[in-house]
């Protein structure tokens, strides 16, 4: 296998990107169809562009030998003057894949050692993101890089 690299992303990744939102929607609509669409993707191609271009969203790609084999999309928040909430930068992870094809060579531990070190030199206090709970994979791949449970999210069908 050939040597990783972690980058911004590009314009030109949107069909890589593509391919990885759409595994990532089908283990979310295959655990609940319920809630997700299946064949569906999260952003459209005019979505992505603007999430790309702008600073306070960046993607980062896992690349290797000219394919990109991950992603993750990262939010920077912060409530400044708030009433009950401290105005400390969070660094959230929106999304983050690795190719299905590409899973078992640590590939998502590099993208998350990126992010971390990423989240530190823009001064976050904190990396944050959600997980389904029915997502098992990445709640054991979660806590395997050291993340611990924030908060839980409840819900009763009615």
């Amino acid at each position: 296998m050939g040597e990783l690299t972690i980058r911004r992303a590009r314009d030109s990744d949107l069909p890589a990107i593509n391919k990885l939102l759409y595994e990532v929607h089908k283990v979310h609509s295959d655990a609940r169809p319920d809630l997700f669409k299946a064949g569906a993707k999260k952003y459209t191609d005019e979505e992505l562009r603007a999430i790309i271009a702008e600073d306070r969203t960046p993607v980062f790609v896992a690349e290797r030998e000219g394919r990109v084999v991950g992603y993750a999309f990262c939010i920077h928040q912060q409530y400044v003057h708030h009433n009950n909430m401290t105005d400390i930068k969070t660094l959230y992870i929106d999304d983050l894949c690795v190719d299905e094809d590409a899973r078992g060579a640590h590939i998502g531990q590099a993208l998350y050692a990126y992010v971390l070190s990423y989240a530190k030199e823009q001064g976050c206090y904190n990396l944050t993101l959600n997980v389904w709970a029915d997502n098992k994979g990445a709640l054991a791949f979660y806590e395997k890089v050291g993340l611990s449970v924030q908060k839980i999210g409840m819900e009763k069908i009615l």
